[in-house]
């Protein structure tokens, strides 16, 4: 029996969370996941002057797909560091987008004032996932749309997350965010919703392995604190770990790592 953690525990648990992924530099992975973003606006079939949120942002992937695509956007992250790395792209672009400061348990909007909402890779991660799932749908008007990237359990980050887990275990009683990745969690979280689902791939492309053990552990919060939890031994055990799992998936032989890592494409009908 799965013993859920006390709304005073999750509170604490995004307290942490909230540090670790100010940790190195999301942006430098963000980056790397853009057609992402670029996929599931199509997927949405997004229109020109829609009003979209971003939920848990990051540096702005969907946020910049939806701007491509004319729409009136606004992008929203409890990093600041990580929407002021958004407002660098936004610019670069010179795309006019709306920058806020959220968390996605809280979003301050009012009820439907949005016609789509997204995420990609993003609120997949909050403590509370109910309550993120019914700020999503609060914030969206009758006849809208949801549209998440949510990673699955067995694809290659749903694998990372076990053997980290077995290096350094979450929080007891937290929810694992790759359920986000699977049909009957989401029925859960959006409930009376027409949910549709597509299985996609994104696939890694680094140098070797250990190449991307080297740039995980250096930028991606999670990973970096991770490996600072542990001790000189633990770090090259978790570091070993993450290399076989890396080698076993990867297509690219000799000369390089392609490791193809499945997600979920969700399209949510807000009813």
């Amino acid at each position: 029996m799965t013993v859920l953690a006390a709304a005073s525990d999750l509170g604490a648990i995004k307290q942490r969370q909230q540090a670790i992924w100010a940790t190195g530099d999301y942006s430098v992975i963000g980056t790397t996941l853009q057609i992402v973003g670029e996929d599931l606006c199509e997927a949405l079939d997004l229109r020109a002057g829609e009003r979209v949120l971003d939920v848990a942002a990051g540096n702005g992937n969907a946020t910049l797909a939806a701007a491509r695509r004319f729409a009136l956007v606004t992008s929203t992250d409890y990093v600041p560091r990580l929407l002021e790395r958004g407002r660098e792209r936004a610019e670069a672009e010179r795309q006019t987008v709306s920058f806020t400061e959220a968390d996605a348990e809280e979003l301050p909007f009012p009820d439907e004032s949005f016609d789509v909402a997204v995420s990609t890779f993003g609120v997949m991660f909050s403590p509370d996932q109910e309550k993120a799932a019914r700020e999503m749908r609060r914030v969206v008007r009758r006849g809208g749309r949801i549209g998440l990237a949510n990673w699955t359990p067995d694809g290659f980050i749903g694998r990372l997350f076990k053997v980290i887990g077995r290096h350094v275990p979450p929080p007891a009683g937290l929810r694992s965010p790759s359920l986000w990745g699977t049909e009957e969690r989401l029925a859960e979280l959006f409930p009376a919703c027409r949910i549709t689902v597509k299985p996609r791939i994104y696939t890694f492309r680094y140098r070797s392995a250990e190449h991307w053990v080297d740039v995980f552990r250096t930028w991606y919060g999670p990973t970096n604190r991770a490996f600072a939890a542990l001790d000189p031994a633990g770090q090259a055990a978790l570091a070993a770990d993450i290399v076989t799992l890396l080698q076993d998936l990867n297509r690219g032989g000799e000369a390089a790592l392609i490791v193809p890592s499945e997600y979920l494409e969700v399209v949510i009908d807000r009813s």
